[in-house]
């Protein structure tokens, strides 16, 4: 894979050599591994294929080739050609397509679980305008994306990015949604790192999906409709954020929904509309949806919280309304997506009486997902040609659903990304030459492989354990960080020369706190022009200077393993339904 020259985050220009000269002070002792180039692989371990007939191999081996698949077969079956000297690693363990997400807020995963929630909410318009959320999650990170160093640089978002990366790869997480970045010369771009990014996928062969749309589009019906599937096969899109509870018909997260009729019996949805959450809808609006084309994301574990309800997963099953799974965000939603699988299944277990099995809730963030993203031709299942990306558990015995759902944080072997090894066991990151960072999780040994001649140079220096130390430091010292902000600021000296090229400096995209001219669902009206039935940007709760309003906060731990406060945080939830807050904990 040919290294592309990306503008880094500081908008300084970075030489190969520079890079190299980081990594060596890091102590990492591998350099970038190009998937096209590198060497052959083979993995050997039970095998679930997720393929169309839902194949499991009691004792297989994967062979991979360029980043790509070439053949998932029987142990004992002659290898491929030219695999024949490739010696099979043990994985002992159980590999699985690597997890694709569909819905999650990653700038805003360094923040902890919002706990607890302080009341129950209808919609997605109140919650922001509790005094707690500004003070919890919009100024603590409005501060981290706005920080600059003393060179007037961006001094924390290198290390966000590093961090909640590694947060989803520690939980199985391949794939997900992407970090948006503005600069100061008004360009908007995403992040290119190690995860993929369903919205900059930079394959061929995975089409781009869209999770924002111009205001303009997102307020005018026929507009909306015009902009679906013109130059995305998918948008991800908020919708019904919100619930509508028995009796009722007509709640504020459902007219979200009920305003996408355009006239009568036409509705601004089709193949390419994917609504996330979509709580609000009610059976015969996931009938319309089906109608439609429309499939949707289920984040549950956001959603009880918040709303102690959830999506009617029951009617879009019904319906056949495709359904995938995404976390949301750490303030009110799983730390990674291993997680919303555990929510997923106590929800269908004890709530929906074994509506969907252990089976049907691994599709939604494998097969599933992918065929969401319009992408299950070449991702989503351990197939021949299809991209390997995977993830491996412990032990290759039982129900291999059954143990996925079950299996801890410290029960992940192995994840690999485009054939590359990025985070797993030492044994296995040493045999597949992906020697890199050190950590425990639970305790136990892990490595992480993060150099990335394609990636961020500015993310690419930071090693994990510099990024967890700058985000726990700025985030106990937030006061003092936003005084700095709040300070006047010197005028800048006029430029001698007006055309001369400026550097861009990038900073995050906060979506949710800041207007920047784009909107993540559809606001159209639902009662004529003047009326408006997607929630706003919140303001200001307070008038108080953040340097007043905020106080220090823990750094999100990456891991359920390493939170001693998650699970008691979960159990003391007023909004989760018992299931949840008593069954979570035997999960982990």
């Amino acid at each position: 894979m040919a290294a592309r020259h990306w503008f880094p985050l500081t908008g300084e220009q970075v030489a190969p050599a520079a890079m190299a000269d980081a990594a060596a002070l890091l102590g990492h002792r591998a350099t970038p591994v190009d998937p096209l180039s590198g060497p052959r692989i083979a993995l050997g371990g039970r095998v679930v294929a997720m393929d169309d007939d839902f194949h499991v191999l009691p004792d297989a081996v994967v062979y991979i080739a360029k980043g790509r698949i070439v053949a998932a077969q029987p142990r004992a079956q002659a290898p491929p050609p030219g695999f024949e000297t490739t010696p099979v690693v043990a994985t002992h363990g159980t590999l699985f397509p690597g997890f694709i997400e569909l819905h999650n807020h990653l700038a805003y995963n360094a923040l902890p679980l919002w706990s607890p929630v302080p009341k129950l909410y209808q919609d997605r318009g109140q919650w922001p305008t509790h005094p707690d959320y500004r003070k919890l999650i919009s100024g603590p990170m409005t501060v981290i994306g706005e920080h600059r160093d003393a060179a007037g640089r961006p001094a924390l978002l290198a290390p966000l990015v590093r961090y909640v990366e590694c947060k989803c790869l520690l939980g199985g997480c391949t794939t997900s949604q992407g970090i948006m970045l503005n600069s100061n010369a008004g360009v908007q771009r995403f992040f290119r790192g190690i995860l993929r990014n369903v919205e900059n996928t930079d394959a061929a062969d995975l089409s781009d999906a869209d999770a924002r749309i111009a205001d303009i589009d997102a307020r005018d019906a026929r507009k909306f409709l015009a902009k679906l599937g013109k130059e995305h096969s998918c948008f991800l899109l908020h919708l019904s954020e919100g619930v509508t509870r028995a009796g009722q018909t007509e709640s504020t997260a459902r007219r979200h929904f009920l305003a996408l009729e355009v006239a009568p019996g036409e509705w601004a949805i089709n193949d390419t509309f994917t609504g996330i959450h979509a709580a609000g809808l009610l059976p015969q609006d996931f009938e319309v949806m089906h109608q439609h084309g429309g499939a949707m994301v289920w984040s549950p574990l956001s959603n009880l919280l918040l709303y102690g309800d959830t999506a009617r997963v029951d009617a879009a099953r019904e319906a056949h309304v495709p359904i995938g799974l995404g976390s949301d965000w750490s303030p009110s939603g799983s730390k990674n997506l291993l997680g919303e699988l555990k929510v997923a299944w106590l929800y269908s277990h004890h709530v929906l009486h074994d509506l969907f099995s252990p089976r049907d809730i691994v599709a939604m963030v494998t097969r599933d997902a992918a065929a969401i993203l319009k992408w299950q031709g070449a991702i989503g299942t351990l197939e021949p040609g299809k991209h390997a990306d995977l993830c491996v558990i412990d032990g290759d015995g039982g129900d291999p659903y059954d143990a996925l759902i079950h299996a801890r944080e410290t029960q992940i072997r192995l994840v690999m990304i485009e054939g590359v090894a990025r985070y797993g066991v030492p044994g296995l990151m040493h045999a597949l030459h992906a020697d890199g960072e050190k950590l425990e999780v639970g305790g136990q040994a892990r490595l992480l492989f993060l150099k990335d001649g394609d990636g961020d140079p500015d993310v690419d220096a930071v090693s994990l354990a510099t990024a967890t130390g700058m985000l726990a430091e700025a985030l106990q010292t937030l006061p003092d960080l936003a005084r700095a902000l709040e300070a006047p600021k010197a005028a800048h000296a006029a430029r001698l020369v007006l055309d001369r090229a400026r550097r861009p400096t990038w900073s995050l995209a906060l979506d949710e706190i800041q207007d920047d001219g784009v909107d993540m669902r559809p606001r159209l009206p639902y009662d004529g022009p003047a009326d408006f039935t997607g929630p706003r940007i919140a303001a200001k709760a307070s008038s108080k200077p953040l340097s007043e309003l905020l106080q220090p906060i823990a750094l999100d731990p990456l891991t359920v393993a390493d939170d001693p406060q998650f699970l008691h945080r979960i159990a003391t939830e007023p909004n989760l339904p018992a299931a949840i807050r008593d069954g979570l904990a035997l999960l982990y």
